[in-house]
């Protein structure tokens, strides 16, 4: 047994014959030996989010527009122009979110307070608890629209 942090399996790649290393309790694989001890996956997560809705959504409407026409494409550029606006520092994300996201998290700046696993639509969940706390996702698509995703606890 080698010298690892508590949490960790030292595993040899049936493929290739090398040796990675094993989160035992997310289950989450790196090739690189960890000097940590293993964390257990967050039971919850606290995110904010800015959606844009597109006319497939599951309710293409909202308290912004009452009847959401742009294609999913169009939901997507408006999006991009957001993260750039963020990134850059043009604006800040709790700025958008409460003004163009067409949830009603708007009203908080996006927050969505805490929640666990399966409490949210999945590609959303896995794309938040991916995330370390401050991090920000690229556009995610779920049956709502399309969403910028911060992580915040």
């Amino acid at each position: 047994m080698s010298d690892l942090p508590a949490g960790w399996e030292e595993r040899t790649s049936r493929s290739t014959g090398q040796v990675y290393f094993l989160n035992q309790f997310t289950k989450q694989s790196q090739w690189d030996k960890p000097t940590t001890p293993a964390q257990p996956a967050p039971a919850q997560v606290r995110a904010s989010h800015l959606l844009v809705k597109h006319q497939d959504s599951r309710r293409p409407s909202s308290w912004r527009e009452e009847n959401i026409t742009r294609t999913k494409e169009e939901a997507l550029a408006i999006l991009e122009e957001y993260l750039e606006r963020i990134k850059s520092k043009e604006s800040t994300f709790e700025e958008l979110a409460s003004k163009y996201s067409d949830c009603s998290s708007a009203k908080k700046g996006g927050d969505l307070g805490l929640f666990g696993p399966g409490q949210m639509q999945k590609p959303f969940e896995d794309a938040t608890f991916a995330l370390d706390v401050g991090e920000m996702s690229e556009p995610t698509f779920t049956d709502s629209g399309v969403h910028i995703i911060l992580r915040t606890k």
